[in-house]
């Protein structure tokens, strides 16, 4: 760290999170640091923690909405453990989030809302800011409120009118201590409101007094200045998971030649996903909001007999309500992607906190013998790839996909790098031609795939459905022998896809005495402790899985190179026991995190260290 002659520090990275009420605007404060960030050059991740309330009592920790944003000048592979900065609107948003400030953070804070009403309804039994409890951090008391109010009052604003903008002023103060520029949020605040001008005029006053107040009150010791990163040239922007995963489907169709149409029905943290392909009608997209799950994925299959990208959206309690109809996909043998946000569960478990906890129902979660692709991104931007790639693979191999993403990188965002079309690959679906020869279930001999066979077209027709048919004619039949080969050809015919899939790579050591296995959105975190041991020495190395079924054709080489795998989940061990499974001559350890919470760099260092 530097400190120059303006008093202006320069960091490599920063952790700020954003705190408060659930109606305080905290995810829109984030959001909108967040794009000025990255509109300013750094590299980025974030991370929404919000209640499944919709409006929790106020001022009650049930109600406390967070956003923790890490940037910097470097690439930025998690949302940070502990912050830099804290913005606490309220005590109880102080009292929630403090475990998550490092010794010696800022924290600034509403003054006007530490009242001893709301002190006591946070479940203090005195008060925080004189009580002593936050001697070991930098506090800043700011009347946001009653400054808020000023800012507007010959706007003829009434005072909750007035402080609705409040977070505005907080914002204001962040972008002056992080020497950002306000014309971006004026941009946005122009544009979401633009129809209401007072509303527009209101925001930019608060949000401009805001930065003078920080800038003239002199309530900094300094700025503090986080360099651009030095990134490969091309178009950027500030994406979430959900919002990649649909651009990432409707770059498949447009590959593959396939219209898209999203049946799905609205769960949280996956609405996003409909919600996005529903603002695309000019490109083709269809949409189709469905009464339940069931009639959801239903409609999509039936988008998929027709000749389209069939595509399903939904979380763990909905893939549930779904496994029925994914049942009669893998049957029919028809292309498929179902997008799974994980949350936390069973059941309705925790709607808004993330948690890999779908691997074992993606992998067996239905009846008889019904294998499918198993997929998992493994961050926002890669949401977009892993979704390209899955309509690929369900479109080419003619079978279901399983997307697995989570409420971590499907609501968090990072800086994304929007690929040319022209880059990606062609996607070439195995359509059955217009009056040809044309078997239901004949087979290409390389990949065991059968032809799409589109309604209407000259000479193709056939029977589809759930009932076992007989190979290569397609006719219903319960012949035990029929069944079986059926079966074994379902089976190979995604086993085959290990070869049209790349090699596991490993980072690090080739072999040796650690290997630290991850999957799925945990990947930044695991990343970042695997790099700190590496700097201290430890010659450990480390793979991450994109492709669960079938695993990379390498897999069993490179877990037999080390004397242990640790793997690490946001689970109780559903990957490990996978891979126990497939590989049961290899000496595994775990470890294991089921709090609803993402992993914290420093406890997986801690965890790896003590396995090697």
């Amino acid at each position: 760290m530097e400190e120059n002659q303006n008093q202006t520090r320069v960091k490599d990275d920063i952790v700020i999170r954003f705190s408060g009420d659930s109606g305080d605007g905290m995810q829109l404060t984030g959001t909108l640091f967040s794009e000025t960030a990255a509109f300013t050059g750094n590299d980025l991740s974030t991370f929404p923690d919000f209640p499944a309330e919709i409006r929790a009592p106020q001022n009650t920790l049930a109600g406390v909405s967070g956003f923790q944003l890490h940037f910097g000048s470097t690439k930025i592979y998690n949302s940070g453990d502990l912050c830099d900065v804290l913005v606490a609107m309220n005590p109880a948003s102080l009292k929630a989030n403090l475990k998550w400030a490092r010794k010696g953070a800022t924290i600034i804070i509403d003054d006007d809302n530490f009242e001893d009403k709301a002190i006591q309804k946070a479940g203090y039994t005195s008060n925080p800011l004189t009580d002593g409890s936050l001697n070991s951090f930098v506090v800043i008391r700011v009347p946001m409120s009653r400054l808020t109010r000023e800012a507007v009052k010959d706007l003829g604003m009434d005072p909750k009118s007035a402080d609705r903008s409040k977070n505005m002023f907080a914002l204001g103060i962040l972008l002056y201590m992080f020497d950002k520029p306000l014309e971006h949020t004026y941009h946005f605040i122009e544009k979401k409101f633009g129809k209401k001008p007072l509303v527009v005029e209101a925001n930019k006053r608060v949000l401009r007094a805001g930065y003078d107040y920080a800038d003239t009150v002199e309530i900094l010791h300094s700025r503090i200045h986080v360099p651009p990163a030095k990134m490969p040239k091309g178009r950027y922007r500030d994406i979430t998971g959900n919002v990649a995963t649909a651009w990432g489907l409707m770059a498949a169709s447009e590959k593959s030649g396939r219209p898209l149409f999203l049946g799905s029905y609205p769960i949280t943290p996956a609405s996003e996903i409909l919600i996005e392909l529903s603002k695309h009608r000019n490109l083709g997209v269809k949409t189709f909001q469905a009464e339940d799950e069931i009639a959801g994925i239903n409609s999509a299959i039936g988008a998929s007999f027709a000749g389209s990208l069939g595509v399903t959206s939904t979380s763990g309690p909905g893939l549930s309500l779904k496994v029925e109809a994914l049942g009669l996909a893998v049957m029919t043998e028809l292309p498929l992607v179902v997008v799974d946000v994980q949350r936390a569960g069973p059941s309705t478990g925790m709607p808004t906190k993330p948690e890999q906890a779908d691997l074992n129902l993606a992998l067996f979660g239905r009846n008889g013998e019904a294998p499918l692709i198993v997929m998992a991104a493994s961050s926002p931007a890669d949401c977009f790839y892993t979704a390209f790639e899955a309509s690929k693979l369900s479109l080419e191999h003619m079978t279901p996909a399983i997307l697995l993403s989570d409420g971590y990188i499907g609501l968090g965002s990072e800086l994304f790098r929007i690929p040319k079309m022209a880059d990606l690959p062609e996607i070439k679906p195995p359509i059955a031609q217009p009056n040809t020869p044309y078997k239901p279930y004949a087979r290409d001999p390389e990949t065991l795939v059968r032809k799409w066979a589109i309604p209407g077209t000259e000479g193709l027709r056939h029977r589809i459905g759930g009932l076992e048919k007989t190979n290569i004619d397609g006719i219903v039949s319960t012949d035990p022998i029929n069944h079986e080969t059926m079966v074994k050809l379902r089976a190979e015919k995604v086993k085959r896809i290990e070869n049209f899939i790349p090699l596991q790579e490993v980072y690090g050591e080739s072999k040796g005495r650690l290997l630290v296995v991850s999957w799925g959105g945990t990947y930044g975190a695991v990343r970042n402790a695997i790099d700190k041991c590496r700097s201290e020495g430890l010659k450990i190395a480390h793979t991450h899985f994109k492709y669960l079924n079938p695993l990379p054709r390498n897999t069993a080489e490179i877990l037999k190179a080390f004397d242990k795998v640790l793997v690490c989940e946001l689970n109780a061990g559903q990957f490990v026991n996978y891979l126990r499974m497939n590989f049961p001559e290899v000496k595994y350890a775990q470890y294991n995190k089921i709090q609803g919470l993402p992993f914290m760099v420093n406890e997986l260092y801690e965890a790896i260290k003590s396995n090697f």
